[in-house]
């Protein structure tokens, strides 16, 4: 017998079909495979019963396609019948953390997969549909999978010493340090926002309530936040093409970082800080008024993304990277 135990797949199933035509027996059967009599003997009752569509017998093409088709149902049903599992996942997701930062937590605490992201995303979509509405407690909320539409104008040809993304070094492996991202994260009321800095590596924010949008103000922001990093660990930021960042080239003269922009209507190459966007929007939606919010709650909103453990860290936090990138530029 096997050691680990493994799906049927599709050639153990045709064996199957031609062992029983030629008049084995199950336990025979179940020696040519090295499998259980038990598992035999139930992969023929499931897959040969007679339906409204099916005369009767085994077809090991038609047995595979069931098996897939069970296996992607049961996905949404492994939650219902493992209660102690589902209010630890919805508990995590009242967190703030998405289905893929639990399956991967739960995955390294225990040293095993106890459930996929998928199967959550399954779960999660199938109570929603059945009205309990558990996609609310996504990082983003969103009552359907996949992307939404986006569309905007760029005001690029205004923007004084203007440097394309084109013209940046290489870093899309995330690899090198220093590399950042910025943008307005903007609220309902008129006048409100949030600058939001955000670190390619380490996946590390920064937050900063703005009073107005004018350039003036936003480069005093970023000129403060970035100040106070090391000097090896903020090399280039990179922006949209809002007029806010028009005194972008301040950084430049002041702190000898580079400043590029993405071109238009293609906010996806500064992804990261868009990605971030999305995920404070699950403790900071559009209809927050910011003067509610003390400077102590914007801090503990930052803390609390930035100690959220994230796949592409290895389900390490951001604040965990970001520390030991600065423990060896502070090292060098």
């Amino acid at each position: 017998m096997g050691r680990r135990y493994q799906q049927l797949g599709l050639a153990e199933r045709i064996e199957i079909c031609r062992l029983r035509a030629d008049g084995k027996s199950l336990r025979a059967i179940a020696r040519t495979l090295d499998r259980s009599a038990a598992t035999i003997s139930r992969e023929l009752r499931r897959n040969s019963e007679a339906r409204r569509a099916w005369r009767g017998g085994y077809d090991p093409a038609r047995a595979q396609r069931l098996a897939d088709r069970r296996r992607r149902w049961d996905c949404r049903f492994k939650l219902a019948r493992q209660p102690d599992l589902r209010d630890l996942v919805r508990q995590r997701l009242a967190m703030g953390l998405s289905p893929e930062q639990i399956a991967g937590r739960l995955a390294r605490d225990h040293g095993r997969t106890l459930i996929s992201h998928e199967a959550i995303y399954r779960f999660i979509y199938h109570r929603s549909a059945q009205k309990d509405y558990w996609h609310c407690l996504l990082p983003r909320r969103k009552s359907r999978r996949g992307r939404f539409a986006q569309r905007g104008g760029s005001p690029a040809s205004l923007m004084a010493r203007r440097q394309p993304i084109a013209v940046r070094p290489d870093i899309a492996d995330r690899r090198a340090a220093g590399h950042w991202e910025a943008d307005l994260m903007a609220f309902s009321a008129h006048g409100q926002s949030i600058l939001l800095v955000h670190e390619r590596t380490s996946r590390l924010v920064l937050l900063a309530r703005q009073i107005g949008k004018t350039a003036e103000t936003l480069v005093a922001s970023l000129l403060a936040q970035l100040a106070r990093i090391p000097p090896p660990l903020r090399r280039t930021v990179t922006f949209d093409n809002g007029t806010e960042f028009a005194l972008h080239y301040q950084l430049t003269d002041e702190l000898g970082i580079q400043t590029y922009f993405c071109d238009v209507r293609a906010p996806w190459q500064k992804g990261g800080v868009e990605n971030a966007i999305g995920r404070l929007r699950r403790h900071l939606p559009r209809k927050t008024i910011l003067p509610s919010l003390s400077d102590e709650d914007l801090r503990r909103c930052a803390q609390r993304y930035n100690d959220t453990p994230r796949k592409c860290l290895g389900f390490q936090t951001p604040a965990e990277v970001f520390s030991k990138l600065q423990t060896v530029a502070l090292q060098s």
